[in-house]
Protein backbone atom coordinates (compact mmCIF):
# COMPACT_ATOMS: atom_id res chain seq x y z
CA UNK A 1 0.00 0.00 0.00
CA UNK A 2 1.28 3.42 -0.95
CA UNK A 3 1.81 5.78 1.97
CA UNK A 4 -0.43 8.48 0.51
CA UNK A 5 -0.81 11.74 2.46
CA UNK A 6 -4.21 12.71 3.85
CA UNK A 7 -6.26 14.76 1.43
CA UNK A 8 -9.78 16.01 0.84
CA UNK A 9 -11.09 17.29 -2.47
CA UNK A 10 -14.53 18.79 -3.12
CA UNK A 11 -14.98 20.29 -6.57
CA UNK A 12 -12.09 22.70 -7.05
CA UNK A 13 -11.38 22.95 -3.32
CA UNK A 14 -8.42 20.89 -2.06
CA UNK A 15 -7.45 20.45 1.59
CA UNK A 16 -4.09 19.11 2.80
CA UNK A 17 -2.04 19.20 5.98
CA UNK A 18 -4.09 17.08 8.36
CA UNK A 19 -4.36 18.73 11.79
CA UNK A 20 -6.61 16.40 13.78
CA UNK A 21 -9.37 13.79 13.50
CA UNK A 22 -12.39 13.33 15.74
CA UNK A 23 -15.75 11.58 15.86
CA UNK A 24 -17.36 14.45 17.81
CA UNK A 25 -19.84 16.41 15.65
CA UNK A 26 -19.50 19.41 17.97
CA UNK A 27 -16.08 19.98 16.38
CA UNK A 28 -17.89 21.14 13.24
CA UNK A 29 -19.08 24.19 15.18
CA UNK A 30 -15.57 25.04 16.43
CA UNK A 31 -13.03 26.38 13.93
CA UNK A 32 -11.18 25.36 10.80
CA UNK A 33 -11.98 23.46 7.62
CA UNK A 34 -13.28 19.92 8.07
CA UNK A 35 -13.80 16.96 5.77
CA UNK A 36 -16.71 14.85 6.98
CA UNK A 37 -17.49 11.18 6.34
CA UNK A 38 -20.47 9.61 8.10
CA UNK A 39 -21.12 5.91 7.48
CA UNK A 40 -24.73 4.80 7.13
CA UNK A 41 -24.29 2.73 10.27
CA UNK A 42 -23.31 5.82 12.26
CA UNK A 43 -19.50 6.00 12.35
CA UNK A 44 -18.48 9.65 12.00
CA UNK A 45 -15.03 10.85 10.92
CA UNK A 46 -14.30 14.58 10.98
CA UNK A 47 -10.84 15.59 9.76
CA UNK A 48 -9.54 19.15 10.13
CA UNK A 49 -7.03 20.36 7.53
CA UNK A 50 -4.65 23.28 7.86
CA UNK A 51 -4.24 24.19 4.18
CA UNK A 52 -7.14 24.79 1.78
CA UNK A 53 -6.63 26.00 -1.78
CA UNK A 54 -8.49 26.25 -5.08
CA UNK A 55 -7.28 23.81 -7.70
CA UNK A 56 -9.17 22.08 -10.53
CA UNK A 57 -9.36 18.30 -10.54
CA UNK A 58 -6.28 17.21 -12.51
CA UNK A 59 -6.71 15.19 -15.69
CA UNK A 60 -6.38 11.43 -15.17
CA UNK A 61 -2.73 10.39 -15.22
CA UNK A 62 -1.93 7.34 -17.31
CA UNK A 63 -1.73 4.28 -15.08
CA UNK A 64 -2.57 6.19 -11.89
CA UNK A 65 -5.73 4.15 -11.34
CA UNK A 66 -5.68 0.38 -11.78
CA UNK A 67 -9.26 -0.70 -11.27
CA UNK A 68 -10.74 -4.18 -11.04
CA UNK A 69 -11.62 -6.19 -14.12
CA UNK A 70 -15.23 -5.74 -15.21
CA UNK A 71 -15.98 -9.38 -14.43
CA UNK A 72 -14.55 -9.27 -10.89
CA UNK A 73 -17.51 -7.49 -9.28
CA UNK A 74 -19.73 -9.49 -6.93
CA UNK A 75 -22.97 -8.34 -5.30
CA UNK A 76 -24.08 -8.71 -1.69
CA UNK A 77 -27.56 -9.52 -3.07
CA UNK A 78 -27.89 -11.33 -6.38
CA UNK A 79 -30.86 -10.82 -8.68
CA UNK A 80 -32.98 -13.50 -7.01
CA UNK A 81 -32.25 -12.24 -3.50
CA UNK A 82 -32.86 -8.62 -4.46
CA UNK A 83 -36.19 -9.23 -6.16
CA UNK A 84 -37.24 -11.42 -3.21
CA UNK A 85 -36.37 -8.49 -0.95
CA UNK A 86 -38.56 -6.18 -3.02
CA UNK A 87 -41.47 -8.62 -2.66
CA UNK A 88 -40.87 -8.79 1.09
CA UNK A 89 -40.98 -5.00 1.39
CA UNK A 90 -44.27 -4.97 -0.52
CA UNK A 91 -45.59 -7.42 2.08
CA UNK A 92 -44.52 -5.00 4.82
CA UNK A 93 -46.33 -2.19 2.99
CA UNK A 94 -49.48 -4.30 2.68
CA UNK A 95 -49.29 -5.00 6.42
CA UNK A 96 -49.03 -1.27 7.19
CA UNK A 97 -45.49 -1.51 8.60
CA UNK A 98 -43.98 1.00 6.18
CA UNK A 99 -44.93 3.16 3.19
CA UNK A 100 -41.58 3.00 1.43
CA UNK A 101 -38.16 1.47 2.04
CA UNK A 102 -34.86 1.69 0.21
CA UNK A 103 -33.30 -1.68 -0.64
CA UNK A 104 -29.59 -1.60 -1.46
CA UNK A 105 -26.80 -3.96 -2.42
CA UNK A 106 -23.05 -3.53 -2.20
CA UNK A 107 -20.79 -4.51 -5.10
CA UNK A 108 -17.22 -5.54 -4.32
CA UNK A 109 -14.07 -6.34 -6.30
CA UNK A 110 -10.41 -6.84 -5.35
CA UNK A 111 -8.20 -3.89 -6.24
CA UNK A 112 -4.47 -3.21 -6.27
CA UNK A 113 -3.23 -2.45 -2.72
CA UNK A 114 -1.64 0.73 -4.09
CA UNK A 115 -4.99 2.02 -5.42
CA UNK A 116 -5.54 5.74 -4.82
CA UNK A 117 -9.13 6.99 -4.54
CA UNK A 118 -8.06 10.46 -5.68
CA UNK A 119 -6.91 8.96 -8.98
CA UNK A 120 -10.36 7.39 -9.31
CA UNK A 121 -11.93 10.80 -8.60
CA UNK A 122 -10.02 12.21 -11.57
CA UNK A 123 -11.56 9.54 -13.81
CA UNK A 124 -15.04 10.10 -12.41
CA UNK A 125 -14.75 13.85 -13.04
CA UNK A 126 -14.41 13.08 -16.76
CA UNK A 127 -16.68 10.07 -17.06
CA UNK A 128 -19.45 10.94 -14.61
CA UNK A 129 -19.30 14.59 -13.50
CA UNK A 130 -21.46 15.32 -10.46
CA UNK A 131 -22.31 18.41 -8.40
CA UNK A 132 -21.06 16.91 -5.13
CA UNK A 133 -18.06 14.95 -6.38
CA UNK A 134 -15.11 14.55 -4.05
CA UNK A 135 -12.38 12.58 -2.33
CA UNK A 136 -11.62 11.93 1.29
CA UNK A 137 -8.32 10.08 1.68
CA UNK A 138 -7.44 9.16 5.27
CA UNK A 139 -5.94 5.68 4.94
CA UNK A 140 -4.66 5.56 8.52
CA UNK A 141 -8.18 6.27 9.75
CA UNK A 142 -9.93 3.74 7.52
CA UNK A 143 -11.50 6.33 5.21
CA UNK A 144 -10.79 6.18 1.46
CA UNK A 145 -13.74 7.52 -0.52
CA UNK A 146 -14.32 8.73 -4.08
CA UNK A 147 -17.82 10.04 -4.65
CA UNK A 148 -19.74 11.27 -7.68
CA UNK A 149 -22.85 12.09 -5.67
CA UNK A 150 -25.61 14.08 -7.35
CA UNK A 151 -27.63 14.50 -4.14
CA UNK A 152 -27.52 17.21 -1.48
CA UNK A 153 -27.99 15.87 2.04
CA UNK A 154 -27.46 19.07 4.03
CA UNK A 155 -26.28 22.55 3.11
CA UNK A 156 -25.77 25.07 5.89
CA UNK A 157 -25.09 28.79 5.67
CA UNK A 158 -25.26 30.26 9.16
CA UNK A 159 -28.69 29.28 10.45
CA UNK A 160 -30.14 28.57 6.98
CA UNK A 161 -30.28 24.87 6.10
CA UNK A 162 -31.33 23.05 2.94
CA UNK A 163 -31.76 19.47 1.77
CA UNK A 164 -32.31 18.19 -1.77
CA UNK A 165 -33.77 14.67 -1.65
CA UNK A 166 -33.73 12.62 -4.84
CA UNK A 167 -36.38 9.98 -5.46
CA UNK A 168 -37.32 8.74 -8.92
CA UNK A 169 -34.82 7.62 -11.57
CA UNK A 170 -35.06 6.86 -15.29
CA UNK A 171 -32.98 6.99 -18.43
CA UNK A 172 -35.19 9.82 -19.68
CA UNK A 173 -38.01 11.91 -18.24
CA UNK A 174 -40.48 9.70 -20.13
CA UNK A 175 -39.34 6.73 -18.02
CA UNK A 176 -40.47 8.33 -14.76
CA UNK A 177 -43.57 6.66 -13.35
CA UNK A 178 -46.43 7.78 -11.14
CA UNK A 179 -44.77 5.65 -8.47
CA UNK A 180 -41.64 7.84 -8.71
CA UNK A 181 -43.56 11.06 -8.08
CA UNK A 182 -45.48 9.53 -5.16
CA UNK A 183 -42.24 8.25 -3.65
CA UNK A 184 -40.61 11.67 -3.91
CA UNK A 185 -43.50 13.36 -2.11
CA UNK A 186 -43.36 10.78 0.69
CA UNK A 187 -39.66 11.39 1.24
CA UNK A 188 -40.11 15.17 1.14
CA UNK A 189 -42.59 14.84 4.00
CA UNK A 190 -40.04 12.78 5.92
CA UNK A 191 -37.22 15.30 5.32
CA UNK A 192 -39.51 18.18 6.35
CA UNK A 193 -40.14 16.35 9.60
CA UNK A 194 -36.44 15.64 10.13
CA UNK A 195 -35.20 19.21 9.70
CA UNK A 196 -38.28 20.53 11.49
CA UNK A 197 -36.98 18.96 14.69
CA UNK A 198 -34.18 21.54 14.84
CA UNK A 199 -35.61 24.43 12.81
CA UNK A 200 -37.68 27.35 14.05
CA UNK A 201 -41.43 26.82 13.83
CA UNK A 202 -42.86 27.99 10.52
CA UNK A 203 -39.53 28.25 8.68
CA UNK A 204 -39.55 24.86 6.91
CA UNK A 205 -40.64 25.24 3.28
CA UNK A 206 -40.52 23.24 0.02
CA UNK A 207 -39.66 25.73 -2.74
CA UNK A 208 -39.22 22.97 -5.36
CA UNK A 209 -41.17 19.72 -5.57
CA UNK A 210 -40.39 16.92 -8.02
CA UNK A 211 -38.16 18.97 -10.35
CA UNK A 212 -36.57 16.91 -13.15
CA UNK A 213 -32.75 17.02 -13.13
CA UNK A 214 -30.55 15.56 -15.85
CA UNK A 215 -27.39 13.71 -14.87
CA UNK A 216 -24.96 11.61 -16.92
CA UNK A 217 -26.94 8.74 -18.41
CA UNK A 218 -30.13 9.26 -16.37
CA UNK A 219 -32.64 11.71 -14.91
CA UNK A 220 -33.84 12.20 -11.33
CA UNK A 221 -36.76 13.79 -9.55
CA UNK A 222 -35.34 16.28 -7.04
CA UNK A 223 -37.10 18.37 -4.40
CA UNK A 224 -35.80 21.13 -2.12
CA UNK A 225 -36.53 21.51 1.60
CA UNK A 226 -35.39 24.63 3.47
CA UNK A 227 -35.51 25.84 7.04
CA UNK A 228 -33.81 28.02 9.64
CA UNK A 229 -32.08 26.49 12.64
CA UNK A 230 -33.39 27.44 16.06
CA UNK A 231 -31.09 29.45 18.29
CA UNK A 232 -28.66 27.13 20.04
CA UNK A 233 -28.81 24.39 17.39
CA UNK A 234 -25.77 23.42 15.34
CA UNK A 235 -24.26 20.46 13.53
CA UNK A 236 -24.76 17.93 16.36
CA UNK A 237 -28.51 18.53 16.51
CA UNK A 238 -28.87 18.77 12.74
CA UNK A 239 -27.09 15.47 12.15
CA UNK A 240 -28.97 13.78 14.97
CA UNK A 241 -32.30 14.87 13.46
CA UNK A 242 -31.58 14.17 9.79
CA UNK A 243 -29.24 11.16 9.77
CA UNK A 244 -29.33 8.79 8.02
CA UNK A 245 -30.71 10.60 4.97
CA UNK A 246 -34.42 10.04 4.41
CA UNK A 247 -34.10 9.41 0.67
CA UNK A 248 -32.01 6.29 1.24
CA UNK A 249 -33.93 4.88 4.21
CA UNK A 250 -37.71 5.13 3.84
CA UNK A 251 -40.89 6.24 5.56
CA UNK A 252 -41.45 6.00 8.43
CA UNK A 253 -37.67 6.04 8.88
CA UNK A 254 -37.58 3.90 12.05
CA UNK A 255 -39.63 1.11 10.44
CA UNK A 256 -37.65 1.29 7.20
CA UNK A 257 -34.36 0.94 9.10
CA UNK A 258 -35.58 -2.24 10.80
CA UNK A 259 -36.59 -3.73 7.45
CA UNK A 260 -33.30 -2.71 5.83
CA UNK A 261 -31.37 -4.37 8.66
CA UNK A 262 -33.31 -7.62 8.17
CA UNK A 263 -32.97 -7.78 4.37
CA UNK A 264 -29.53 -6.39 3.53
CA UNK A 265 -26.55 -8.68 3.99
CA UNK A 266 -23.65 -6.19 3.91
CA UNK A 267 -23.02 -2.92 5.74
CA UNK A 268 -23.49 0.14 3.56
CA UNK A 269 -20.52 2.00 5.03
CA UNK A 270 -20.10 5.46 3.44
CA UNK A 271 -22.67 4.52 0.82
CA UNK A 272 -25.94 6.25 1.77
CA UNK A 273 -24.13 8.12 4.55
CA UNK A 274 -22.98 11.75 4.46
CA UNK A 275 -19.85 13.00 2.70
CA UNK A 276 -18.64 16.58 2.43
CA UNK A 277 -17.05 19.58 4.07
CA UNK A 278 -17.69 22.14 6.80
CA UNK A 279 -16.00 25.54 7.13
CA UNK A 280 -16.56 26.13 10.84
CA UNK A 281 -15.11 29.64 10.73
CA UNK A 282 -17.68 30.78 8.16
CA UNK A 283 -20.47 28.56 9.53
CA UNK A 284 -21.01 27.01 6.12
CA UNK A 285 -20.91 23.45 4.87
CA UNK A 286 -22.19 20.98 2.31
CA UNK A 287 -22.78 17.29 2.91
CA UNK A 288 -23.86 15.03 0.07
CA UNK A 289 -25.75 11.78 0.34
CA UNK A 290 -23.12 9.10 -0.23
CA UNK A 291 -24.61 7.65 -3.40
CA UNK A 292 -22.63 6.97 -6.61
CA UNK A 293 -19.77 6.38 -4.21
CA UNK A 294 -16.73 4.10 -4.18
CA UNK A 295 -14.68 3.24 -1.13
CA UNK A 296 -11.73 1.00 -0.31
CA UNK A 297 -11.69 -1.48 2.56
CA UNK A 298 -8.36 -2.98 3.60
CA UNK A 299 -7.67 -5.99 5.79
CA UNK A 300 -4.82 -6.40 8.24
CA UNK A 301 -2.75 -8.17 5.60
CA UNK A 302 -2.94 -5.23 3.23
CA UNK A 303 -5.39 -6.69 0.72
CA UNK A 304 -7.74 -4.07 -0.70
CA UNK A 305 -11.34 -4.33 -1.85
CA UNK A 306 -13.13 -1.65 -3.82
CA UNK A 307 -16.82 -1.31 -2.97
CA UNK A 308 -19.76 0.49 -4.56
CA UNK A 309 -23.40 0.62 -3.48
CA UNK A 310 -26.55 0.77 -5.53
CA UNK A 311 -30.22 0.58 -4.58
CA UNK A 312 -33.79 1.64 -5.23
CA UNK A 313 -36.77 2.92 -3.29
CA UNK A 314 -39.50 0.32 -2.96
CA UNK A 315 -43.19 1.24 -2.79
CA UNK A 316 -46.42 -0.71 -3.25
CA UNK A 317 -46.22 0.14 -6.95
CA UNK A 318 -42.77 -1.39 -7.36
CA UNK A 319 -42.08 -4.14 -9.85
CA UNK A 320 -39.28 -6.40 -8.50
CA UNK A 321 -37.56 -6.82 -11.86
CA UNK A 322 -37.93 -3.13 -12.59
CA UNK A 323 -36.26 -2.22 -9.31
CA UNK A 324 -33.39 -4.60 -10.04
CA UNK A 325 -32.94 -2.88 -13.43
CA UNK A 326 -32.89 0.50 -11.69
CA UNK A 327 -29.99 -0.63 -9.50
CA UNK A 328 -28.18 -1.81 -12.63
CA UNK A 329 -28.81 1.51 -14.39
CA UNK A 330 -27.42 3.49 -11.46
CA UNK A 331 -24.29 1.34 -11.31
CA UNK A 332 -23.42 0.62 -14.94
CA UNK A 333 -21.72 3.87 -15.97
CA UNK A 334 -19.68 4.22 -12.78
CA UNK A 335 -18.54 0.61 -12.71
CA UNK A 336 -17.39 1.02 -16.31
CA UNK A 337 -15.34 4.08 -15.31
CA UNK A 338 -13.76 2.27 -12.35
CA UNK A 339 -13.02 -0.87 -14.37
CA UNK A 340 -11.60 0.96 -17.38
CA UNK A 341 -14.26 -0.19 -19.85
CA UNK A 342 -15.91 3.21 -20.22
CA UNK A 343 -15.69 4.31 -23.84
CA UNK A 344 -14.57 7.81 -24.77
CA UNK A 345 -17.50 8.12 -27.19
CA UNK A 346 -19.94 7.79 -24.27
CA UNK A 347 -18.69 11.02 -22.74
CA UNK A 348 -20.76 13.12 -25.10
CA UNK A 349 -23.98 11.59 -23.80
CA UNK A 350 -26.08 13.63 -21.33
Amino acid sequence: MLDLPPLARFGDRVATGLADVTDDPAALDSSGFWAVAADFEGRLTCARFRDVRTEPVPPPASGAWRGPAAGDWTSSLDRAAYTAGVRRIREHIAAGDVYQANLCRVLSAPVDPDADVDALTALLARGNPAPYAGTIRLPRHGVEIATASPELFLRRDGRAVESGPIKGTGRTEADLLEKDYAENVMIVDLVRNDVGQVCATGTVTVPDLCAVEKHPGLVHLVSTVRGELREGEGWPGLLRAAFPPGSVTGAPKSSALRIIDALETAPRGPYCGGIGWVDADRRTGVLAVGIRTFWIDRDSGGAAVLRFGTGAGITWGSDPEGEWRETELKASRLLAVASGTYQVSERIQP
